[in-house]
């Protein structure tokens, strides 16, 4: 049961360090083609921040927001392959905060093609989300092995 869980770790933790290595690969000096597809949606909600916050609202650079992106996937890969409870959280962390970002089919009528493309990755997303919930659920379910106290043997006179 061992080999299968460690199986299972590796082949849903590859999709996200081969992701990560990816966009490490493609990320240049510009950040790639992740940053051009993320730079409009992400002016978006700068634009929201600054209407909300005015000045005090934080500039969102792409760059940094792909690098982000890449060190959590990376990492969170990592360790999710040997059992992390961190790797998990690394992950979900990412999947929650580029999940909604990425696949916005919420601003696209029910007409429009692209919006069962982004509401299938949005759905894909999710599920991904899930599993990760269910390790950790699993993994905290499961009792440590705990040490049995030795109970001194009474002398016999």
């Amino acid at each position: 049961m061992g080999f299968f869980s460690f199986l299972g770790r590796v082949l849903f933790a590859s999709l996200f360090i081969l992701s990560a290595w990816q966009m490490f690969t493609d990320f240049g000096t510009d950040g790639g083609p992740a940053a051009k597809e993320l730079a409009p949606k992400l002016a978006v909600i700068q634009d929201f921040m600054s209407s909300k916050l005015g000045d005090r609202a934080l500039k969102i650079d792409v760059r940094h927001f792909v690098a982000g992106s890449i060190v959590l996937k990376g990492l969170g890969g990592f360790l999710f392959v040997f059992g992390s409870s961190l790797g998990a959280y690394l992950l979900l962390y990412h999947l929650a905060y580029t999940t909604p970002l990425l696949y916005d089919f919420y601003n696209y009528n029910y007409d429009n093609p692209e919006f069962f493309a982004l509401l299938r990755e949005f759905l894909q997303s999710l599920a991904l989300f899930g599993a990760l919930i269910f390790f950790l659920g699993m993994k905290n379910s499961i009792p440590r092995k705990q040490l049995k106290k030795k109970t001194p043997k009474t002398k016999t006179v």
